[in-house]
């Protein structure tokens, strides 16, 4: 188990990057360990993520050592950070997870669209 959850993102990505750094900005206690999937594949390979599936949706590991993906992902995050717990609760206790999940779903799969046209190479289906 993680000392602390791990979120797994792109960090080439320029619109996940900015996301990003807004939440590291608002984790002022360090609770979340960041880890840019293009710095290191080391700790993607101990969860047995592979880089293609971290490239098609972001990913974290709860404090329970589960990987989880996509909305529910966010939901990990958010469960730590100030101004961000009660939207995670409202979403859990609400049943929503999935269906922002599927939202989620529509905008990962775009979101190569706009890197494609800088000469991205998109993850295989």
């Amino acid at each position: 188990m993680p000392a602390k959850p791990i979120l797994f993102y792109d960090g080439q990505c320029p619109l996940c990057r900015r996301e990003i750094d807004h939440y590291r900005k608002v984790d002022k206690q360090s609770r979340i360990d960041w880890q840019d999937i293009f710095a290191s594949d080391t700790t993607l390979a101990q969860y047995q993520l592979s880089h293609t599936d971290a490239m098609k949706v972001i990913h974290a590991v709860d404090s329970a050592g589960t990987l989880q993906s996509g909305a529910h992902a966010f939901v990990v995050v958010w469960q730590e950070l100030p101004g961000y717990r009660h939207l995670a609760t409202v979403l859990k206790k609400l049943h929503l997870v999935g269906l922002v999940n599927r939202a989620y779903l529509v905008f990962a799969r775009l979101r190569f669209r706009s890197r494609c046209k800088q000469g991205c190479q998109l993850p295989p289906q």
